[in-house]
């Protein structure tokens, strides 16, 4: 069992940067996919950035060059640097928690076990 918790939302101007942090306890992530996915109002949860105890990683599209994912496994903790950010940013965004397997789909949300409450990131213009 996996508790996750994310940390580091808050209020940011357009262009501007904040990290988020996700630290979980219960087990040793070295073996985890980490996920962030977020959802803004009225809209789906939405795939942002994935990375592996390999170092493989994966961005959607609409946050590739702007957001960094990395991990430190020793403590069980991933971040989010979000960079450049814009308004489409807005949203509730949430730590995920997945098993590696074989082939394992990053970008899919049913690939992750464990979920964090979320917090709150909004972009002003």
């Amino acid at each position: 069992q996996v508790q996750v918790v994310e940390s580091g939302g808050g209020l940011a101007q357009a262009g501007g940067s904040l990290r988020l942090s996700c630290a979980a306890s219960g087990r040793t992530l070295s073996n985890y996919v980490m996920g962030w996915f977020r959802q803004a109002p009225g809209k789906e949860r939405e795939f942002v950035a994935s990375s592996k105890s390999s170092g493989s990683t994966d961005y959607a599209d609409s946050v590739k060059g702007r957001f960094t994912i990395s991990r430190d496994n020793a403590k069980n903790t991933v971040y989010l640097q979000m960079n450049s950010l814009k308004p489409e940013d807005t949203a509730v965004y949430y730590c995920a928690a997945g098993r590696w397997i074989f082939n394992i789909r990053t970008m899919n949300g049913d690939s992750y076990n464990y979920w964090g409450q979320g917090t709150q990131v909004t972009v002003s213009s």
